[in-house]
């Protein structure tokens, strides 16, 4: 079962400058960590974005922001489009802090600083010093690459080098349709005020199919919702989420990446337009709730 959270290049578009840019990815990235998002979906919206803060710009920020702090500076150094990292909120991510823990088979992220003879590397994963650690059977690793070490007791150290996932948030960046085609998408959600309106009774029913198989949650861009992204008329979202299930209602197959809901999480909103970060924590709070 996995989480997976998609947002468009567009998604800074209507910031004035860098820093309002930064502080706003970072806000995402709280939102995806605070909900355990598993994935961090940047796919491309060129009509939406407005050259400043492209899906490049977007990506990067991401990719730093999910960045365990101590790996930052090796990882990434000086970069323009990082001029304003330092007011990112802390993401705190639970598998990034677990390696404070002396309980056995706690991950963390790391970096090879050193590749040695005889099957050994020297690993930055945030420990007083880099330590040396033997490579497992059949796993490759060069020097700059991030790792995982599993890491049972830190006084003294014991840590072992896994060829498992990086623990954490991922950050990736693909189109829409191959976002919502993966085997494990699970329930795939686009999140629009034109969508159907979660209530108690439906959320009731979609909490069952989320847990045991997941989610994909589809957001817009400021101004810009998944609607006008798509090209579909506002008024043709009912028809666009029939045609995802097979229905024959007129509207174009490829106008619908794949959605199997188009849900409107907060159907009564105060204010005329809801953010994308704070759709975000609208949207995955519910959808996070269990039977």
């Amino acid at each position: 079962m996995t989480v997976s959270v998609l947002v468009p290049s567009s998604i800074s578009r209507e910031a004035e400058d860098k820093r309002e840019a930064t502080r706003k990815l970072g806000y995402v990235a709280r939102a995806a960590t605070i909900f355990r998002a598993d994935r961090l979906v940047v796919y491309p919206d060129r009509d939406g974005e407005t050259g400043r803060f492209d899906g490049g710009f977007v990506s990067i920020v991401l990719r730093y922001a999910a960045t365990p702090p101590y790996l930052r500076n090796e990882a990434w150094g000086m970069r323009d489009e990082l001029k304003y990292a330092g007011i990112l909120p802390p993401l705190r991510a639970m598998s990034q802090t677990g390696s404070e823990s002396t309980g056995s088979g706690s991950s963390r992220q790391g970096i090879v600083t050193e590749v040695g003879p005889e099957g050994r590397v020297r690993v930055n994963c945030g420990l007083q010093h880099p330590i040396s650690l033997n490579v497992p059977p059949n796993m490759a690793v060069e020097e700059g690459e991030r790792v995982t070490v599993r890491i049972s007791s830190r006084r003294p150290v014991r840590a072992k080098l896994v060829d498992d996932p990086l623990p954490g948030l991922s950050i990736e960046q693909t189109d829409l349709r191959a976002a919502l085609g993966r085997e494990d998408a699970g329930v795939r959600i686009a999140a629009s005020r034109f969508g159907e309106e979660l209530t108690v009774g439906r959320l009731e029913t979609l909490a069952g199919r989320v847990q045991r198989d997941g989610m994909t949650v589809a957001f817009g861009a400021p101004e810009r919702g998944l609607p006008a992204i798509l090209e579909i008329e506002e008024s043709a979202v009912g028809a666009a989420q029939d045609a995802a299930v097979g229905g024959d209602n007129g509207v174009e197959p490829t106008a619908d990446p794949g959605f199997d809901l188009w849900l409107n999480t907060v159907p009564d909103q105060g204010s005329e337009v809801v953010r994308t970060e704070e759709a975000l924590f609208a949207t995955l709070a519910p959808l996070s709730l269990r039977e």
